[in-house]
């Protein structure tokens, strides 16, 4: 019997000021660490999340990932929730939003090992999201795996609600 998969992650988002007198909305993703991932943009980017087991609560883990995945605690802030998502592995994902502002420079992310180059028996250290940057939903359509790229469609739906005029 197989046991689906369970992540869980945090995707922050901030309003800066447009051009025009109104506000964009901007996102924080992270860039795939390891040798899969090192020389792709496209579909290679990620919210911060992690997996969890059935005795921890999703925003929990939520919490938890984002602090090993960026190695700086999640920002205060209204935790809006943006559903679940399968990602194509059959992963399910469940994302809040957070409206908060945070230095991509400052995050020291987590590690993770594995074989490299695969069968030469040596095993090497990578991080887990190598570099983290703050996109227009635009970029983070272009950039995430598509699995999550719903969280931005969403968060961008709730943002419009309070009346935020979003970048198109």
């Amino acid at each position: 019997m197989s046991t689906v998969k369970r992540s869980a992650g945090v995707l922050l988002y901030r309003v800066v000021p447009g051009e025009d007198g109104g506000g964009d909305v901007e996102v924080l993703i992270g860039h795939m660490g390891g040798p899969f991932w090192a020389h792709r943009e496209a579909a290679s980017w990620s919210i911060p999340k992690g997996e969890y087991g059935p005795d921890e609560e999703p925003a929990a883990a939520a919490r938890r990932e984002f602090g090993e995945e960026l190695g700086l605690p999640v920002p205060d802030g209204l935790w809006v929730p943006l559903g679940e998502a399968r990602q194509s592995g059959g992963k399910i994902v469940t994302v809040w939003a957070v409206e908060a502002w945070l230095d991509p420079g400052a995050a020291v992310p987590g590690t993770f090992t594995m074989e490299w180059p695969t069968g030469s028996g040596v095993l090497c250290e990578f991080p887990e999201l190598d570099r983290f940057a703050w996109c227009t939903p635009k970029d983070a359509l272009e950039r995430l795996v598509a699995g999550q790229r719903a969280f931005v469609e969403r968060l961008l739906a709730h943002v419009r609600e309070d009346g935020t005029p979003p970048e198109a």
